[in-house]
C-alpha cells in the first residue's frame, strides 16, 4: 500500500493507537485542548472520542476565527457598509451576530456586502469599482493573515482598505493557561497555523507553563497519535513541544509568510469574543501602510456590544470549559438556521460541528 491519507484512516492502526492511549492514560482526569476547527471536524466526523480512554477528554478552544471575532469589530464593519462602502468578507462572517444586526441584516437594509474567497478577490472588487471605497473585513489566524499582508504590500488601488481583525494563536494559548481554575493538561497545536509559525513558536509557552504541546495533523491517526504523545509526556513528567505533523510543519515554519506578516502588521492588543482583551494577540496595520487601514481612514464610533446572549454558553465553549451539548440552547433554539451564538455560525465552530456530526458518534 502506498503511503498516503488512506493509511491515516486505517481502522486497525486506530485500534492499536487506542490501546496505547489506554495504557498511557493517567489515573486522574485529563483535559487536552485543541484550537482548530478542522481538528474538531475530524474528531467528530470520525468518532475519535469513542476511542479515548475514560477520563481523557479533548475539547475545542478558540480555534474558530469567525467565533472569536468580537461584536465591536462586527459593528464597525456593519457601520462602514451602511455608510456606503462596499464591504467584502468571508461567507461565514455575514451571519455572525453583532450587537443589533448581522452583516446579512445590513445587506438586507441596503448595504453592499459581498462574499469573497480571499483578500485578492477584494482587491479586484476595488479595481472594478474605482469610484467606491472597498473595505476587506479581514479575519483569521496566521494561516490567512499572510494573504492580507501580501495584497497590502502589493500596491493595492487607493480605494482599497483593510479592516483587520486578524488574531494570533500563541497569545490565545497563553491566555487560556493563565485563566483562574485552569484545567488544561496539554494542547494539540493547529497544523495549518503551525505551517506558518513553526513548531518553535510554542516552546516558550510549554516551558513557562510546564504544559505539553504537540503539533497535530488532520487525519484520524494524526490526531490519535498526537493525543498519545501528550499522554506520554504527562506520564513521563515532561512538558515539551513535539511535532507530530512533520510532513507539513517544520521547526522554523514558513519564513516568507512570517516576513510578510512582519512587514505589513505589528502585534497589538485585541479583543476575542468570549475571552476579553488579550495583549499582543491581534495584527494592526503598520503606519507605513496606514493609507489602506479602514480603522484609521473611516473612524466610526461603536460601543462594546453584548457578547453573551442569555442562556448561550458559547463563551465557555471557546474557553474549553464546556461542551456544545452542555448549552441548553443547543439544537433547541440554537441551530445553523437560527444561530444564537457564533459557535453555531462558523463551519469551524464547535457547536456547528457537533450539530452536523454529533459529539460522540460510534465508529
Amino acid at each position: 500500500m502506498s503511503r498516503g491519507t488512506f493509511e491515516l484512516r486505517d481502522p486497525a492502526r486506530a485500534r492499536e493507537l487506542a490501546s496505547l492511549l489506554r495504557r498511557h492514560a493517567p489515573p486522574q482526569p485529563v483535559r487536552i485542548v485543541h484550537v482548530c476547527g478542522t481538528h474538531e471536524m475530524a474528531i467528530a466526523q470520525h468518532g475519535l472520542r469513542s476511542l479515548l480512554p475514560e477520563g481523557v477528554e479533548v475539547l475545542e478552544g478558540p480555534g474558530c476565527p469567525v467565533c472569536v471575532t468580537p461584536t465591536v469589530d462586527l459593528d464597525r464593519a456593519a457601520k462602514l457598509a451602511l455608510g456606503g462602502a462596499i464591504l467584502c468578507t468571508f461567507g461565514d462572517m455575514t451571519r455572525v451576530p453583532g450587537t443589533r444586526l448581522t452583516l446579512a441584516d445590513a445587506r438586507a437594509q441596503g448595504a453592499d456586502v459581498r462574499v469573497v474567497l480571499s483578500a485578492a478577490d477584494a482587491v479586484e472588487v476595488a479595481r472594478s469599482n474605482p469610484t467606491r471605497n472597498v473595505v476587506f473585513f479581514a479575519v483569521g489566524f496566521e494561516t490567512t493573515a499572510p494573504g492580507t499582508a501580501a495584497v497590502l504590500l502589493d500596491r493595492p488601488p487607493e480605494n482599497f482598505y483593510v479592516l483587520s481583525s486578524h488574531k494570533l494563536i500563541p497569545p490565545a494559548l497563553e491566555a487560556l493557561l493563565t485563566r483562574p481554575g485552569r484545567r488544561i493538561a496539554g494542547f494539540l497545536a493547529p497544523g495549518h497555523v503551525s505551517t506558518v509559525i513553526g513548531a518553535r513558536a510554542y516552546r516558550a509557552i510549554a516551558e513557562k507553563h510546564h504544559v505539553p504541546i504537540v503539533v497535530a495533523g488532520f487525519e484520524p491517526l494524526d490526531i490519535l497519535y498526537a493525543a498519545l504523545l501528550v499522554l506520554r509526556q504527562l506520564r513521563e513528567g515532561r512538558a515539551e513541544v513535539e511535532n507530530a505533523y512533520p510532513r507539513a510543519v517544520t521547526e522554523e515554519g514558513n519564513l516568507r509568510a512570517q516576513a510578510l506578516l512582519e512587514e505589513a502588521f505589528e502585534p497589538a492588543s485585541a479583543r476575542w469574543r468570549g475571552m476579553g482583551t488579550i495583549p499582543d494577540s491581534g495584527l494592526r496595520i503598520r503606519e507605513a501602510l496606514s493609507a489602506h487601514d479602514a480603522a484609521r481612514a473611516f473612524p466610526v464610533e461603536v460601543e462594546e456590544g453584548e457578547e453573551k446572549p442569555p442562556g448561550c454558553r458559547c463563551a465557555e465553549v471557546l474557553l474549553a470549559q464546556a461542551l456544545p451539548s452542555d448549552c441548553p440552547l443547543f439544537r433547541v433554539r440554537c441551530t445553523p438556521l437560527t444561530p444564537v451564538g457564533p459557535c453555531m455560525v462558523g463551519s469551524e465552530g464547535a457547536c456547528s460541528v457537533w450539530y452536523r456530526y454529533g459529539g460522540r458518534p460510534a465508529l
